[in-house]
């Protein structure tokens, strides 16, 4: 007689089970199509809000609920019974553990060696930020320290923009909200020409000629003489560590009447008045060389002009916006104009028959300025709280992203230094390399910073007690003396 293998044995033994398991899931089935009959006919004797036929629907979902239940139930007794059996026969081939305990201590063993090898690779994650972090807390000898030297006040409404002449004798010129334009002698900080009767919202420099931009549609070339006053002492005021400066009142002063002094020549006639726009003129620049002038208009487009003939030499158009800034290269004859339409263009004057231009898409809100650095890098600054450095030779992703917490206003780089300013609405002036590593904050307290929003920010290279100068709604314009250690500026 045959003798029957152990494996044909196991699968006719399973099919046995599956056999039976599926009449036990028919006898339950019968039975419980008794049982919800009686329980319908009891429910059908007891009072309810309910009518009978959504009594009924919910009896049957109930009692298909209890048997996918009473189904999963048996499945479990099953494997469970196989499991044994399966234990049973290892035990008979000499190969017994106990059950789940086994698995049990393999499967902790192996948590425990990868929450060991996780444990240690945090430790050195966090052991390396740790030390980043403690060694910039013990660079302090390496500090920056902004001092302020002078605050120049004079103007009888908020100052828009500032501007500070490229050759000698340094000039400060500031452009006010009301109507006029004020020059400031660096040397002795004292007022020297004032223009009136125009509403400035910006300013810029030539040799013995300024421009502006105003609000009336026009700008203007002034022709301006610097004397040399009797120099009068500067107050000492010590030096103030700059980073982390603790602000003691978030409040605004209140408002000061401050008038200028009176014994400065007055200009009310323009050298030259440039009409050519449609709407308000928000900036002016000197193309290199001081022949030919930018203006930057609410009526979506820029204006070169040419300055001996007043003659419109060219319209920059395409912004789909207003525009809100323009700048040159203070070497090249280039001209980058920002919009509210979120970009910048770069407009290429230097070869007289091609007349190029490159739109530099990056910000999700208005660019408020866009300035040249020394090489072939431009920064732009946005009301997106964030300002971008860009290679000229690749538009498409900037080289470096600074983020804030404030919309910034029109920024200013330092060439020396390289050194970016971003003026900000909340009153801060906050400093940053070209690589977006945060190097100061300018103090500001009760005695010492604005008080208002800051909108504008202007380097100054060849003047040794203020090389940097800010203005802002406060109707104040404020010079500083930044020192930042060679070693900082390294990292």
């Amino acid at each position: 007689m045959p003798v029957e293998s152990g494996s044909s044995a196991a699968a006719r033994q399973a099919k046995q089970k599956r056999k039976s398991h599926s009449l036990s899931i028919r006898r339950t089935n019968s039975t419980e199509q008794e049982r919800s009959g009686l329980q319908r006919d009891m429910l059908e004797g007891q009072d309810s809000k309910l009518p009978l036929s959504l009594r009924s629907n919910l009896l049957d979902l109930f009692s298909q609920i209890e048997r996918e239940f009473e189904n999963l139930y048996i499945e479990n007794l099953e494997l469970r019974r196989e499991i044994e059996t399966l234990n049973d026969r290892l035990a008979a081939e000499g190969q017994t553990f106990e059950g789940a305990d086994l698995a049990k201590g393999a499967l902790k063993t192996k948590a425990s060696h990868s929450t060991s090898q996780l444990s240690q690779k945090l430790k050195t994650t966090y052991k390396a930020s740790t030390s980043k972090i403690v060694s910039s807390f013990k660079a302090t000898t390496s500090r920056a320290v902004c001092q302020l030297v002078k605050e120049y006040v004079g103007h009888r409404d908020g100052i828009w923009d500032l501007s500070v002449t490229r050759t000698q004798p340094v000039v400060l010129g500031t452009a006010s909200a009301g109507s006029s334009l004020i020059f400031l002698l660096l040397i002795s900080f004292l007022k020297c020409t004032c223009l009136e009767g125009h509403l400035g919202s910006d300013i810029g420099f030539a040799p013995s000629l300024s421009s502006s931009a105003s609000g009336d549609q026009t700008a203007h070339i002034w022709r301006y003489m610097v004397q040399l006053p009797t120099p009068q002492p500067v107050a000492d005021i010590s030096q103030t560590p700059c980073e982390d400066d603790v602000d003691f009142s978030d409040k605004d002063e209140a408002d000061v009447e401050v008038e200028g002094p009176n014994d400065c020549p007055s200009v009310r006639v323009a050298t030259t008045t440039l009409r050519s726009h449609q709407g308000v003129v928000i900036a002016a620049d000197w193309l290199v060389g001081g022949k030919q002038v930018v203006t930057a208009s609410w009526d979506r487009a820029a204006n070169l002009y040419d300055v001996e003939t007043s003659e419109l030499v060219h319209s920059l158009t395409g912004h789909d916006q207003e525009l809100t800034h323009c700048c040159t290269h203070p070497t090249q004859r280039l001209v980058v104009t920002s919009s509210r339409d979120t970009t910048f263009r770069l407009w290429d004057f230097r070869d007289p028959s091609i007349h190029s231009v490159n739109v530099f898409q990056g910000h999700t809100d208005t660019v408020t300025s866009a300035v040249f650095t020394v090489g072939d890098n431009v920064v732009s600054g946005s009301d997106d709280r964030t300002v971008k450095v860009w290679d000229l030779k690749n538009m498409r992703s900037p080289i470096a992203t600074i983020r804030t917490d404030s919309a910034v206003n029109r920024i200013s780089v330092s060439v020396n230094q390289k050194i970016i300013a971003l003026p900000h609405d909340n009153r801060q002036v906050r400093l940053f390399d070209m690589s977006g590593v945060r190097l100061a904050r300018l103090p500001r307290s009760n005695r010492q910073g604005h008080r208002r929003m800051v909108c504008c920010s202007a380097w100054c290279e060849d003047n040794t007690s203020c090389n940097l100068f800010t203005c802002g709604f406060d109707r104040q314009a404020i010079g500083w003396n930044i020192n930042i250690p060679a070693l900082l500026q390294e990292k």
